[in-house]
């Protein structure tokens, strides 16, 4: 599942994944509606933005980790947001992924965790 509040990120995260593994992937706009589709769908792997508005990425990764403590969700960070990605980190967040996106460092690192 790839979480952003931003259609083109969503679009540009989803082409990578798609192109390169072949998933379907499933996307979500907000935090709450991340929470509520992880419910539904399961997902092998979710990649979530921080900065949404209402419920964030750190506040929507607690809420999947408290329903799926084996939930991977790897967080996207803009430069900028290191103190948020530690925290993210601490909270369960099995990785993370600097914006702008560079294709290898998404693939390496989501083949990183497809293989755990």
């Amino acid at each position: 599942m790839v979480v952003d509040d931003t259609a083109f990120m969503r679009s540009v995260l989803k082409n990578m994944i798609v192109e390169e593994f072949a998933y379907t992937v499933i996307e979500a706009s907000t935090g709450k509606e991340a929470f509520e589709t992880y419910k539904l769908e399961r997902p092998d792997l979710t990649t979530m933005d921080i900065t949404m508005p209402e419920v964030d990425g750190i506040a929507a990764l607690k809420l999947i980790k408290s329903f799926d403590p084996q939930a991977k969700v790897m967080m996207c960070s803009a430069m900028g947001q290191k103190a948020m990605v530690i925290e993210a980190l601490q909270f369960g967040a099995v990785d993370f992924i600097v914006k702008p996106f560079q294709k290898e460092k998404i693939v390496s690192t989501i083949r990183n965790q497809i293989s755990k």
